[in-house]
């Protein structure tokens, strides 16, 4: 009998605090607001994994799947109406093994490559620098390069830098427009190296330190 009067005290108070929720009431002041979400919390991240690059996202301007200039239409329009304000390229585990040299240029030239983190699927590099930043503008988004830390060096990266930020007539600047783009690109955001204590080199700290201070 005891046991039934506390299991029954129990349900009551389950029923009264339900009851008391129910009738709370709360009074939002969104005029009174002080702090802003940076929009950059809200990114998007395009990685070569599975599908989701070849096929996915890009197919070629010959395809027979509908595309805006090699990008899927459904995929692009997807991503234009989501307002994008970030879009992070090329990695992910990817990043630490992609040299960017290898995707530009004329795509029937690009050497293919064997993407060790995505089960040793074979890529034509055909998506690259180029494909990406182009993407980026047609979107309206913020582009972020990740850099190859894992199995790249300092100077790879630099000239990436210069290849797509470089205004004046440096060599890298002059190789972008000898690839079809004359105007510098726009970018913001610069990663340096990915995941560097595990797939982007197995780092430890201190030696992830020295590198980049390079």
């Amino acid at each position: 009998m005891r046991n039934k009067l506390l299991f029954s005290s129990v349900l009551l108070a389950a029923s009264v605090s339900l009851s008391a929720q129910k009738s709370a009431t709360i009074t939002l002041h969104a005029d009174q607001g002080t702090q802003v979400i940076p929009k950059e919390i809200y990114g998007q991240f395009a990685e070569h994994l599975g599908t989701c690059i070849y096929g996915g996202l890009w197919v070629g301007e010959n395809s027979d799947i509908p595309n805006i200039k090699g990008y899927r239409t459904d995929v692009f329009n997807a991503l234009k109406e989501l307002q994008v304000p970030v879009l992070r390229w090329p990695g992910g585990c990817f990043d630490d093994e992609y040299h960017w040299m290898d995707g530009i240029g004329p795509k029937e030239n690009r050497p293919k490559m064997v993407n060790n983190n995505c089960g040793g699927t074979i890529e034509d590099n055909s998506f690259g620098t180029h494909e990406f930043l182009n993407l980026c503008e047609m979107l309206g988004t913020e582009p972020y390069i990740s850099g190859n830390v894992g199995s790249g060096t300092v100077e790879e990266l630099a000239k990436w830098v210069e290849y797509m930020t470089c205004e004046g007539d440096s060599p890298m600047a002059r190789l972008r427009r000898q690839n079809g783009r004359d105007k510098a690109w726009k970018v913001k955001y610069l990663g340096v190296g990915n995941e560097s204590w595990g797939c982007g080199g197995s780092m430890r700290p201190e030696y992830y330190a020295d590198l980049y201070r390079r």
